[in-house]
């Protein structure tokens, strides 16, 4: 129906000279956006349901339950199918359809015991946490003088004194995205100058002397050497003693072991649609963590609201035109390994897909809705992000993304997440202070209120989003 309502819009835009778009954008305010509008009332409940109601503090509840309960959740371990086992019961008591689980093959990395020791000019035993693929060191450790670089094109005009050394990058926050790649390349840049190990500074703007873990990726090309993330307060003090000219001596020991690869699954729950069953509004969240902290932030919260938009809606018997389906994505961490497998399978059905949500970047106060679509599109969200608008300001801004749904949105699907405040996300990140005190229980419900709007707003409409 919509193909052939935007046939009509742009041959009668045709006849009467105007663009195609604006004659479209006509046409949605005139009925889609009509469609939206009676969805308020119960826009209305869902968000008095998640703020005030039954379900007040209860994806709170349930995520702190369940973390201390599991704690991390690293892929390809026991603890984390236990914990995906957990959910599937609860799954099921929530009364939801369609409760399964779809296997995926995922890396299995080990960290096994580790220690990063200054011998020289002091003793001096480093915070430190080893990086998601590294190899381990022999049992005595790799023991070696150490270059302090603050950059790639610092370390090679540094090469020559590069040969044997443990390469300590310090290289400042400038954002994630961009000071990323030294934690990903780190090793193997400094293994093509003769590298023995690398640390590297851990990428956060903030530190209370908390090494920050994360995946690393070898070239099969170059010789591959243990690497591990330290803080940001021995980074700059090795510089410091550097740039004095002291002598660092460093005993580097990791356990580190990279097994054979395991099966994993994604989780998967439904509202089943009442009109349009097989068209599909995606909700996810990844349930797997780091090995640190109890993975509440990254990615708990997410995978917990995630939930909590379809157990609203259960509560309140709302009954959507379309099915509302949540993924709990494994292997995120790893590089979205569950999220690749899900996509092969299920991209046939690509057409059917109206929005793909995923919530990855903290459950805190949200500063806006991330969004990415066409014009018609956006005008459409809009709209639907009225009624929340009265609780809490959230902007509609450009950019919806994901790991796990990027390859549904660069094929044309339109997506969405939750623009929070990165500074303060960056700070916890892949440390052992990834906690239930990160969390709070009135930034979730508000999270949560505006999930489930998005969610069932968009798959009660009649037409499915433009794209």
């Amino acid at each position: 129906m919509k193909c052939y309502l935007l046939f009509i819009a742009a041959t009668l835009a045709t006849c009467q000279g105007l663009p195609v778009l604006d004659n479209y954008l006509r046409w949605i305010k005139s009925s889609t956006l009509k469609d939206i509008e009676s969805h308020q009332s119960n826009a209305e409940k869902i968000i008095n349901h998640a703020l005030y109601g039954p379900a007040q503090n209860q994806s709170y509840n349930r995520l702190a339950e369940f973390t201390d309960t599991f704690g991390s959740r690293i892929a390809g371990s026991q603890n984390l199918e236990n914990a995906i086992d957990y959910m599937v019961t609860k799954l099921k008591e929530d009364g939801l359809d369609n409760v399964h689980t779809e296997a995926a093959q995922v890396p299995h990395w080990v960290r096994g015991n580790e220690s990063a020791v200054m011998i020289s000019p002091r003793y001096h035993p480093m915070a430190m946490l080893g990086l998601g693929s590294s190899i381990g060191t022999p049992p005595e450790g790799v023991t070696a003088d150490v270059l302090v670089v603050t950059s790639f094109d610092d370390l090679k005009a540094k090469a020559s004194k590069a040969k044997g050394k443990i390469i300590v990058y310090n290289q400042q926050y400038v954002s994630y995205g961009k000071t990323v790649q030294y934690r990903a390349l780190g090793a193997r840049e400094a293994a093509k100058v003769g590298g023995v190990a690398s640390l590297i500074r851990s990428v956060t703007p903030f530190s209370i002397y908390s090494p920050h873990t994360g995946w690393q990726d070898y070239d099969d090309n170059v010789t591959k050497i243990p690497t591990a993330c330290i803080t940001i307060e021995d980074a700059e003090m090795m510089q410091r003693m550097q740039e004095r000219g002291v002598k660092i001596r460093v005993t580097l020991k990791m356990e580190a072991k990279n097994l054979p690869p395991v099966m994993s699954r994604n989780t998967v729950a439904e509202i089943k649609g009442s009109k349009y069953p097989e068209q599909v509004v995606l909700v996810s969240g990844h349930l797997d963590s780091w090995d640190v902290g109890q993975g509440a932030m990254d990615d708990g919260g997410g995978a917990f609201i995630s939930w909590q938009a379809l157990s609203i809606i259960r509560q309140l018997g709302l009954q959507p035109k379309r099915t509302i389906r949540m993924v709990l994505w494994t292997a995120e961490e790893e590089g979205g390994f569950g999220s690749q497998q899900y996509y092969e399978k299920h991209k046939k059905n690509i057409d059917n897909f109206d929005l793909v949500m995923e919530s990855d970047d903290g459950t805190f106060m949200p500063l806006g809705f991330q969004f990415a679509g066409n014009s018609a599109a956006r005008t459409i969200m809009q709209k639907v992000l009225e009624p929340i608008q009265k609780v809490q300001s959230i902007p509609l801004l450009s950019g919806g993304q994901g790991e796990d749904i990027d390859e549904w949105i660069s094929a044309g699907v339109p997506g969405g997440s939750i623009a929070t405040d990165q500074n303060k996300y960056f700070k916890f990140h892949h440390t052992n202070a990834d906690t239930m005190t990160v969390q709070d229980p009135t930034e979730m419900n508000i999270c949560t209120a505006l999930w489930t709007v998005v969610a069932y707003t968009v798959a009660d409409m009649e037409d499915m989003l433009p794209r």
